[in-house]
């Protein structure tokens, strides 16, 4: 759990490990360079499975820090906890029940958004689908890494995670274990809750398809009550939602899974029985095609135009020249021989 200057939710975060129905880990908390009082956050809870990494800030997002304490990790699982997000109780549990039956090398649940006003949404990436692996890996991430566990052997075989690297580490990481031909898994409960990083200032998390489903959420008024909390003005969204979980403990987590199956079965119902939003892409492809078409015409126009303007020029000069003809002394000699010949010949003159 890599964390800096959230001694406000880092203790929420700590306590959902600590409550985990696999008591059998290790939590290394790694301290980047903080300033307030996490270190005594982290010493309240007097748990021998926690070890405090008082590391000074190291580049970036602290990349090189959270790679000193995963070299030190003695467990053959890995599993990752954002200092301001939250674990369903039996998120270890499941995770690595499925790595162990699938046998996987990297695998991950499904991700749960949750915005700064405490609704809760879901996110829908399945990387067993080929189209939707080749946008992870070339794209952009969608698996907040509080979602993941993979094997200790990941770091034998890809490395650890990059330390030059300015943001999104743990994506470049991902990329480069499923890129070693590693066996991967998705497990589509949900197991952990994502929140948006304070440094983002946004209420979606700066990701266009979790307003997309933070609008929905608003509009919808059949979005289930248990997916959407009430966060006061002085307090934290996590502080609100760990409350909930903590009232109810396992209950809690099998009525948010089964909501969020009810929220995904609607949303599918709705693309189906409802008109299908327009294609953006298309829609500009063809914006673009009639207004190139629009600026063809124009030009055709304006061709015709100068074109005609240039005959009418030449037709002008041409008349004038004929005039200047008619008009010369020459014509009017030929007058008497021209009628002659038109006589002679039938032609008029």
């Amino acid at each position: 759990m890599p964390t800096h200057n959230r001694a406000d939710v880092v203790g929420y975060a700590i306590a959902s490990v600590l409550q985990q129905t696999e008591s059998d880990f290790e939590l290394l908390v790694v301290g980047d360079g903080c300033t307030d009082d996490t270190a005594q956050v982290v010493a309240g809870f007097g748990d021998e499975r926690i070890r405090w990494y008082d590391l000074p800030k190291a580049p970036h997002f602290g990349y090189a820090n959270r790679n000193v304490a995963l070299r030190d990790a003695a467990g053959e699982l890995v599993a990752f906890a954002a200092h301001d997000d939250l674990l369903f109780p039996d998120h270890l549990e499941l995770l690595s029940s499925a790595i162990d039956e699938t046998g996987a090398d990297w695998l991950y649940s499904r991700p749960l958004w949750v915005s700064t006003d405490g609704v809760i949404v879901p996110y829908c990436t399945n990387l067993t689908n080929a189209d939707e692996l080749d946008d992870f890996l070339n794209v952009c991430n969608t698996i907040p890494a509080s979602c993941v566990l993979h094997r200790r052997s990941c770091f034998e075989r890809s490395g650890y995670w990059p330390e030059d690297v300015s943001v999104a580490a743990d994506w470049q990481f991902w990329i480069r274990i499923i890129n070693d031909a590693s066996k991967i898994h998705y497990l589509p409960p949900p197991t952990t809750l994502h929140f948006s990083a304070t440094w983002r200032k946004s209420r979606h998390s700066s990701a266009s398809e979790v307003e997309t489903m933070l609008a929905t959420a608003d509009a919808a008024p059949w979005w289930p009550s248990s997916l959407s909390h009430n966060v006061g003005a002085d307090q934290t969204e996590q502080g609100v939602i760990f409350a909930a979980m903590s009232a109810t403990g396992g209950d809690w987590s099998t009525l948010a899974r089964q909501d969020i199956e009810r929220v995904i079965d609607r949303l599918a119902w709705d693309a189906i029985r409802s008109p299908q939003a327009p294609d953006l892409a298309e829609l500009a492809r063809a914006t673009q095609l009639a207004e190139a078409s629009v600026a063809e015409m124009r030009r055709l126009k304006d061709l015709r135009a100068a074109e005609h303007h240039e005959a009418q020029a030449q037709i002008a000069t041409l008349r004038a020249e004929l005039d200047s003809v008619y008009r010369s002394r020459t014509w009017r000699l030929a007058e008497p021989l021209r009628r002659a010949r038109a006589k002679l010949s039938g032609e008029p003159l």
